[in-house]
């Protein structure tokens, strides 16, 4: 008599490690990983560019001071990039160093002439402030 597997065995062995195996690799996506790790830095400076506004607002009797140094700056009423290249809003002579530390940048296409973010006031007079280039169809926008 010979000892052994039989077929049937081997194939429910075989379907068990491939289904176990295709769960790993959707679980350990290091793609996705990424991109939420992105999404989240881009949820944190976000609120970083909000706050920094908002303590300039209070510091302003709860409004924008549109004077930052020798530069005018106006909160535009429809989105514009944050940054310091033609046609965007530069918000670092107004926040920077005394609200946020340094300028934010988007993790993945950021720079100093197009943060990759953007300011608006909203029909509320309300600042917002979004990272259009939000991954995974997410969206990142703060409003206060």
């Amino acid at each position: 008599m010979k000892k052994g597997f039989t077929l049937i065995e081997l194939l429910v062995v075989l379907g068990i490690i491939a289904v176990l195996a295709a769960i790993v690799i959707v679980a350990l996506n290091p793609a996705r990983q990424f991109a939420q790790a992105r999404n989240t830095q881009r949820v944190s400076n976000v609120n970083a560019v909000l706050n920094a506004v908002g303590q300039r607002m209070v510091d302003d009797k709860g409004l924008w001071d549109s004077t930052c140094g020798a530069v005018t700056v106006t909160l535009p009423s429809s989105a514009t990039n944050i940054g310091s290249g033609a046609g965007l809003i530069d918000l670092e002579a107004c926040l920077v160093p005394t609200y946020i530390s340094e300028m934010v940048l988007d993790p993945s296409n950021g720079t100093t002439a197009d943060t990759g973010y953007q300011i608006f006031l909203d029909t509320n007079n309300r600042t917002v402030v979004s990272a259009p280039a939000a991954e995974l169809g997410e969206t990142v926008s703060v409003t206060r």
